[in-house]
């Protein structure tokens, strides 16, 4: 067993702390919310796996709309600093269930691998993973295939 004392490197309150084992404490645990239908807002979301390779995931908002009418898209990236929160905390989810409803727009929030277990360009790729899984999953008619 290593008796190697377990000492603190950095710490960044109120965000993070980094042990000298590489561990990341994160201060903030966010609020997982589930995907729903809002009836406040109109607006239906749902979790789809975008890499299986490395667990990247996003949630898709519809909001409510006339069958026959393109919406336009919009995808989006929670703020953090790539190193905390989630698409899935509940101020997020409101925030774009909000924008959903009220812009009449598709949004695809992306759920990226946070730095400082995954470093840079881990998150970016996980967003050029989104682009591509919304090309892949586009039709002509009427749209993303979600």
């Amino acid at each position: 067993m290593d008796s190697t004392p377990i000492v603190l490197a950095h710490d960044f309150p109120p965000f993070f702390r980094i042990h000298s084992t590489g561990r990341v404490e994160r201060y903030h645990r966010h609020d997982f919310v589930p995907p729903s239908h809002e009836p406040l807002t109109g607006v239906a979301s749902k979790d789809v796996p975008i890499s299986p390779e490395n667990g990247a995931t996003a949630r898709i908002y519809l909001p409510t709309a006339d069958p026959d009418r393109k919406l336009p898209l919009l995808v989006y990236i929670h703020g953090g600093g790539f190193c905390i929160e989630s698409a899935f905390s509940s101020m997020y989810h409101r925030y774009v269930n909000a924008f959903a409803s009220r812009s009449r727009s598709v949004v695809v929030s992306v759920e990226y691998r946070l730095a400082l277990e995954h470093p840079i360009p881990a998150c970016y790729e996980d967003a050029h993973a989104v682009v591509e899984w919304i090309g892949s999953h586009s039709g002509p008619e009427p749209g993303p295939d979600a």
